[in-house]
């Protein structure tokens, strides 16, 4: 079979892999979809947990595995984007502490490996990087859901570059409102097409707090193991199911093409997949057959077996038919009529 070799590349997030193929490995493979590759600083707070340390016990290989890796990559000719988007710093988020911390490691990446750009949560860590950095590229997170003209028009002396609300991935009239600015305004926009969280996620905030704080948080006694109220307790109710068609962002490999006109890089969420190839490839293939959930991040698999949502049974018009979606739930069944097309049980 002959694959549609698309023109959008991606920005990959990278995982230290501890056992089989290293992720470098991977990037290799994919190189020619592949315009960067995203990564923590080790155990920084940041969008996911840390990559070096799991409930006290520290892989102290990690650092030099990391760094070999993110050599490696560059010698590609991928560009390497540094992510310093924690949602909270804690009693440092104003301090000359973060911005010590902040200029300390960069001043080592540039030195040692050579970084392209930054992602940035905070707009403290954004204006360090500004002034010390003026070269060094700084990108809004996908977390701070910026998502129009006048969020952009906020920031934009310290950002160079969005990330997009992943809620409008959907919605062509706002993505060709927001690059018709970013273009005027000699800055970039972006999205993450495989998100697979719930649109306007009550509990967003609070999850992402949590995770800055992933160290302190999972050394406690805590009380319960789910956030209340957060995506993973919201899917134990089966009658929630439908929402994962009708009420979040991703994009299917196959529907890939349709945002060509509007970003030449997306980016794929992939730090804690636990099948980043799967992901990669899928994408840059534009074509998957097989659980649409182990492409997302969160993926929910386990919650939904053991049913899975086979991706080449989606309509063929189901793109067109989101699209032109006038959001009229009460009065439209559609999403949950291709929920049991897709919805298969797999034993």
């Amino acid at each position: 079979m002959v694959y549609r070799m698309g023109k959008i590349k991606f920005s990959v997030g990278y995982q230290l892999i501890e056992e089989g193929e290293i992720f470098c490995n991977i990037v290799e493979k994919y190189k020619n979809r592949i315009e960067e590759v995203y990564f923590p600083w080790l155990n920084l707070p940041s969008g996911r947990g840390p990559i070096a340390e799991k409930s006290g016990y520290i892989n102290w290989e990690a650092q030099k595995q990391l760094e070999y890796e993110l050599r490696k990559i560059k010698k590609m000719g991928i560009k390497l984007n540094l992510l310093l988007n924690a949602s909270c710093w804690g009693e440092n988020s104003l301090s000359i502490n973060l911005a010590n911390l902040v200029i300390s490691i960069i001043d080592y990446l540039k030195e040692n490996i050579e970084i392209d750009s930054v992602t940035a949560f905070s707009p403290m860590v954004a204006y360090i990087i500004k002034k010390n950095f003026p070269e060094i590229e700084v990108r809004a997170s996908v977390n701070m859901r910026i998502g129009n003209i006048r969020g952009m028009e906020q920031v934009k002396e310290l950002f160079d570059s969005f990330v997009m609300q992943r809620e409008y991935n959907r919605d062509f009239e706002r993505t060709e409102e927001l690059k018709e600015w970013c273009e005027k305004n000699g800055k970039k926009l972006s999205i993450l097409v495989n998100s697979g969280c719930l649109n306007f996620c009550s509990v967003q905030g609070f999850h992402d707090n949590v995770i800055s704080h992933e160290l302190e948080v999972f050394t406690k006694a805590n009380i319960i193991e789910d956030i209340p109220g957060n995506c993973w307790s919201f899917y134990r109710n089966t009658e929630n199911w439908k929402y994962l068609i009708k009420d979040t962002s991703w994009i299917r490999p196959e529907d890939l093409h349709y945002y060509e006109r509007y970003f030449d890089t997306v980016k794929l969420a992939t730090r804690i997949n636990p099948e980043p190839e799967k992901v990669i490839k899928a994408y840059s293939e534009e074509k998957y057959d097989g659980n649409l959930l182990d492409l997302f991040e969160p993926s929910h698999s386990k919650i939904f077996y053991p049913y899975i949502i086979e991706n080449s049974k989606f309509p063929d018009n189901w793109f067109e038919k989101i699209l032109f979606c006038k959001k009229n739930c009460k009065d439209c069944l559609y999403c949950s009529e291709v929920l049991n097309i897709v919805l298969v049980k797999k034993i």
